[in-house]
């Protein structure tokens, strides 16, 4: 629950049932061993009444707590600094339409720890010193976290590290952190803001910045401008693992440094500092290659690779998600993004260093080939958009 940005809190489950009487019968029925040690005369205590989908006055609230005076509480209450907390909690459902006078269902417990969904609210992207038009969520952003296991004094590192969102939620669990990105602009923090009534970005809009925000600036290791499908690390176990949201080519393109010219002639002089290299179309296939395969020769053993993979929900199957021999498929999450479109949060972990016949294996295995119809995503992403406008519109003339 120290970590958990999608539990709200956690209880010992004491009784439980549809109606007043079955909950307690179970109460009565739960061992009075396993509640002595929370009721005894030297105890103080206090109860709170949860409902969901349904607001209950004041009055009513102390009701149902002065009901359950057939349970054993000799402490004193303290409704401030209370020793244990013991919460009602009763379900309305799920439709805010039709409310029943009654709790479909109703449950009685011992409170034993919150989540961190406070850690959305503070670490809101709408509050965040530098952001950019792909700037991921906070909530998920946390997620990914948790799903690479992030702890304390790891090494993290994200390779479309964008305006650094994955780099603030691993530094608050304590985690040092680096990246690269091929968009000089966002790396140093130059060009047009994305933000509503500002033009240009400030002097001290960057990454380290955001890290600032959230006094984690320590952890900051580095980021740079380089080339995913060039990496540019030396051939080692470095990172504990690899978090990242590659583009998708929908609001970011999917660029990569390189010519379609067959002989392409270097210029005379030395590159100077405004240099802009060539770059062509990085297709999303070559995208996922590239990023298991750095993956499996830069995780440590048991390292985790968290990564989003967009998909096309009509044709979506297992087999899309890309493998490789150095690592394994923990979890296969999806989000929803359309009726027709989707991404998945994919986790993997490295389980062994890479050998020459997994190379072999990779480039003859039709297993390990890369899914070409992720190249496709973006087509059919605007395919279904202009198909969902196009019915907006004829429902529109229809009516007029």
């Amino acid at each position: 629950m120290a970590r958990s940005v999608c539990a709200k809190s956690a209880f010992e489950l004491w009784g439980h049932g549809q109606t007043d009487g079955n909950l307690r019968s179970s109460l009565l029925n739960y061992p009075p061993q396993s509640m002595s040690p929370f009721m005894h005369k030297d105890s103080t205590y206090r109860i709170n009444v949860y409902t969901f989908n349904k607001t209950l006055q004041f009055q009513d609230r102390i009701k149902k707590i002065d009901a359950l005076d057939y349970l054993p509480f000799e402490g004193t209450v303290s409704l401030k600094t209370p020793q244990h907390i013991f919460c009602l909690l009763e379900d309305y459902g799920t439709d805010p339409n039709n409310i029943p006078e009654d709790p479909n269902y109703i449950y009685f417990g011992r409170w034993i720890a919150d989540g961190q969904r406070e850690l959305i609210r503070t670490h809101s992207v709408k509050n965040r010193h530098f952001i950019g038009n792909t700037s991921m969520d906070a909530g998920l952003s946390l997620i990914m976290t948790n799903h690479a296991k992030v702890k304390e004094n790891d090494l993290i590192f994200d390779p479309f590290v964008g305006t650094g969102s994955l780099l603030v939620a691993c530094s608050h669990f304590g985690a040092y952190v680096c990246g690269t990105d091929i968009d000089y602009n966002t790396i140093h923090g130059k060009g047009r803001s994305s933000r509503k009534n500002q033009k240009w970005r400030g002097p001290d809009e960057n990454i380290r910045a955001n890290l600032r925000q959230y006094g984690t600036e320590k952890m900051f290791v580095d980021v740079m401008v380089s080339d995913a499908s060039k990496p540019v690390w030396r051939n080692a176990a470095l990172f504990d693992a690899i978090i990242t949201d590659p583009p998708y080519g929908i609001r970011e393109s999917t660029r990569k440094t390189g010519s379609y010219k067959e002989n392409t002639k270097l210029p005379d002089c030395t590159y100077v500092e405004s240099h802009v290299p060539v770059s062509q179309a990085y297709h999303l296939s070559d995208i996922f290659t590239d990023l298991l395969n750095f993956s499996a020769h830069h995780l440590v053993l048991g390292g985790r690779l968290v990564y989003w993979l967009p998909i096309y929900r009509p044709e979506y199957c297992d087999e899309m998600v890309p493998v490789h021999p150095c690592l394994q498929i923990i979890s296969n999450c999806e989000q929803m993004l359309s009726s027709q479109t989707s991404r998945r949060l994919i986790t993997m972990e490295k389980v062994k260093e890479p050998e020459e016949s997994d190379i072999i294996a990779h480039l003859s295995d039709p297993h390990f080939s890369a899914y070409q119809g992720h190249n496709a995503f973006r087509e059919k992403y605007f395919s279904g958009l202009n198909k969902r406008c196009g019915k907006e519109d004829t429902k529109y003339f229809n009516k007029n």
